[in-house]
């Protein structure tokens, strides 16, 4: 079964298939540009009432971590934040969008932190991706929030 999308077990589970995944490791590894945050927005019919995301500790290839939170203000401290609503994640999360060309339309904002050095990482972005698609993720199951 698989662990619902946002939750605790999902944060864990990609933080452990971006650490299992090769092609992350090789193209991150000069991202030392401090944390990156995803923020899903507050969707009161998915039972999501306030902003729920992710806080990935990555560093050179590496996800040292990750945050599982509510609320935007809970993802100030990281130095580039991505928002999106649910829909977008889940296709985002499908492989169905490419992150990079997604911000670049504003499909994805980049509400903190500089374009330009994402567009540096498009490999390491789209392993990122590749990473979240091997999840195993319950698209139908309800979003557990943060603890």
């Amino acid at each position: 079964m698989g662990h619902p999308f946002p939750s605790r077990g999902w944060a864990d589970a990609f933080r452990d298939a971006v650490n299992q995944n090769e092609t992350y490791r090789k193209h991150g590894k000069p991202w030392t540009f401090g944390k990156v945050a995803m923020a899903v927005k507050a969707t009161p019919e998915r039972g999501i009432d306030d902003a729920m995301g992710f806080v990935l500790d990555v560093h050179q290839g590496e996800c040292r971590g990750i945050e599982y939170v509510k609320g935007l203000g809970a993802m100030d401290a990281a130095p580039f934040v991505i928002v999106a609503d649910y829909d977008r994640w889940l296709s985002v999360i499908r492989g169905e969008v490419d992150p990079i060309k997604a911000m670049m339309e504003g499909k994805l904002k980049l509400t903190k932190g500089a374009l330009p050095t994402m567009l540096r990482f498009v490999e390491s972005s789209r392993a990122l991706v590749n990473s979240a698609t091997a999840v195993d993720t319950d698209f139908d199951a309800a979003p557990q929030p943060p603890a």
